[in-house]
């Protein structure tokens, strides 16, 4: 799998054609398979077709017009509630001090890597965008206060290749036995 590792990129320009329903389905199920501490799974997923709320997901997201070429996103919602069970008023942002809100990004973004790395398999282009606040995206698609979006993912066909970015070397960014 290391090559198709090496082979996937972000994608910014998509073709005009519709993602279908089945290869959504299929990228869910891969998110889901994603390991979670304490089997917690607190991810959970929004799939937006809507051109309205895709331009206006665009906005929040500072305006990144390239987006809505892609013509599915699949915003991906971390929830604290699969950790802070009791009913308490919790409010998430970025700068929300709950150890719990960390350990609930760390587990959604393993399951954005698998929509990833499906979605090549699958011979679709994706690209991952967390360039918005809490409070501009949730009202958007109604999210509750208490629930952390991670990020949006674009999905489609890519209508772009491209090239192999520099990447640092092992070298450079490993150790072994302390630091």
């Amino acid at each position: 799998m290391i090559k198709e590792i090496k082979m996937r990129r972000s994608i910014r320009k998509y073709i005009d054609k519709p993602v279908e329903d089945e290869k959504i389905i299929q990228l869910l199920e891969s998110a889901i398979l994603a390991p979670s501490g304490s089997n917690t799974q607190p991810w959970r997923f929004i799939v937006v077709k809507s051109e309205l709320s895709r331009q206006r997901l665009a906005e929040v997201s500072h305006n990144q017009k390239w987006m809505l070429s892609a013509p599915v996103f699949i915003v991906c919602v971390a929830d604290i509630r699969c950790r802070i069970k009791e009913n308490v008023d919790v409010s998430l942002n970025e700068n929300s001090p709950q150890e719990e809100l960390k350990q609930i990004i760390r587990d959604t973004s393993i399951s954005i890597g698998h929509i990833l790395l499906e979605a090549d398999n699958l011979g679709l282009g994706t690209c991952c965008v967390a360039w918005f606040t809490q409070e501009e995206i949730r009202p958007i698609l109604n999210i509750p206060a208490d629930k952390y979006v991670v990020g949006i993912i674009t999905l489609g066909y890519a209508n772009e290749t491209p090239k192999e970015r520099p990447q640092k070397t092992l070298k450079e960014l490993i150790h072994y036995e302390n630091w």
